[in-house]
Parts: structure tokens; C-alpha cells; sequence
């Protein structure tokens, strides 16, 4: 039997008429999908991904995980975190928010190691009893190639992130939302250069976030935030 760490990975929920070259016949029907690029990261850092369709008891996934990534995508619900939709926040998927935060709930319990990235980092903070800013269209660069390098992040002496990535680290950038007020056992440990939100920790659980894409720049094979989390994993 193979002891290679089996990594969950989230997604999301679109239609057949998202899908570009579907039959119009399918165009109601439901798909769960996510980049590949996350799969590639972990594969390439000694895991072995498996994508988490919505819809399932997360209880059911995660006595049959090492560890889980919790990838980029729609907006979360504002009324998880107290607040009204603004008119910038794009149209959330319910669906995948009770799915991450019962998944949050299983894992947690389990100890498991956590990686998010993107709407992951959101999502952990959110979970966490943390809020977001809904809208800040200057971190947004979406005009770019995904991997193109927009800004420099600053890492917290001593922190996680600075074991894996150092001081500093030039990163891309395609979030339009960012970490309000930070939850609850968490800590900010990365920051760009206006002071947005960059990387979180957990101060006591092995879990850890950051806001840029790592699966979407040209260093994916070697990052070492799918190396952490494999590495983790495999304890």
C-alpha cells in the first residue's frame, strides 16, 4: 500500500452552460471542478491530490485525508461575517461555504494540516470569526498572465511563512477582496507593500494561508507551501 499523503482539494459548483462547447441539452446540469493547477503543485511536492465534490458529509473525506488545500474562487457569503453584500462583492456559492466550513469543522478536529490560498485564506479567517474588506480592485491585476510577478510581500520575522519563503517575496496578485479584522488563534504574518493581508497562521494548529497564487506562478513545482503541506502531511 502506497504511504503517499492524500491531499484534499476544494472546488467549486458552475453549470453546464459555464461550460464552453457543452451540449445546450446540459446546460442545467451541475459540475464541481478546480484548476489544475493545485493538483500539479501537490504532485509535484510528493502528494497525491483528490478533488472534494460538494454535496458530501465532509466527516465522510477526511478520516481518509493527510491534509487539505483550500484553493481560490467565488466571494464568500458578507452575512457570515455580519455584514450586507456591497455592490462590488460578486455572487457567492452557499453551497461551498457550508461545505468548507463543515469541512473546516472536521479537520480542525483532526488536526489535519491546512493550506489555503486565495479564498482559502478567506475562508479560514471568516471560519475563525474574522471579516473581510469586499472590495479592493487596486490588488486585482487581472490583465497580466496569472504568473506575472506584481508586488512584493513582506513576511514576519519568525513566522511560518518566513521559514518557507524568507524575508520577502515577489508574488502575483488576482484578489479583489482582502482580511478585514483577523479571527480568532490566527496571526498576520505576511503583508503587501500598502499593508494588505498577504499571509495568515494559526498560532496553534498546523495551518497556514496566503492570498497570492503559488499554483498559478512559474516557481509552482518547487513551492514551498505544497511542500509544507505534504511534508505535514506525511507525520
Amino acid at each position: 500500500m502506497s504511504n503517499t499523503p492524500l491531499i484534499g482539494i476544494t472546488g467549486k459548483r458552475r453549470t453546464g452552460a459555464d461550460l464552453k462547447g457543452s451540449l445546450k441539452v446540459m446546460s442545467d446540469l451541475s459540475l464541481d471542478v478546480y484548476w489544475v493547477d493545485y493538483s500539479q503543485g501537490i504532485l509535484a511536492a510528493g502528494g497525491l491530490p483528490v478533488f472534494l465534490p460538494l454535496g458530501v458529509d465532509p466527516s465522510l473525506y477526511v478520516e481518509r485525508l493527510d491534509g487539505l488545500l483550500m484553493s481560490g474562487g467565488a466571494d464568500i457569503q458578507p452575512e457570515l461575517y455580519g455584514s450586507e453584500p456591497a455592490p462590488e462583492t460578486y455572487k457567492p456559492e452557499p453551497i461551498r461555504d457550508e461545505f468548507e466550513t463543515a469541512l473546516l469543522d472536521a479537520v480542525i478536529d483532526l488536526e489535519l494540516p491546512v493550506a489555503g490560498i486565495c479564498r482559502g485564506l478567506q475562508m479560514i479567517n471568516v471560519y475563525s470569526g474574522g471579516n473581510l474588506i469586499q472590495d479592493v480592485p487596486r490588488h486585482a491585476v487581472r490583465d497580466k498572465p496569472p504568473a506575472t510577478e506584481v508586488h512584493t510581500v513582506k513576511i514576519m520575522e519568525g513566522s511560518l511563512l518566513e521559514k518557507l519563503y524568507g524575508p520577502s517575496r515577489e508574488v502575483n496578485s488576482l484578489h479583489h477582496q482582502s482580511i478585514g479584522d483577523i479571527g480568532e488563534n490566527l496571526v498576520i504574518t505576511a503583508r503587501s507593500e500598502d499593508g494588505g493581508v498577504e499571509g495568515i497562521e494559526h498560532q496553534s494548529l498546523p495551518i497556514v494561508a496566503v492570498q497570492w497564487h503559488p499554483e498559478m506562478m512559474t516557481s509552482r513545482d518547487t513551492d514551498p507551501l505544497f511542500n509544507w503541506l505534504v511534508t505535514e502531511a506525511k507525520k
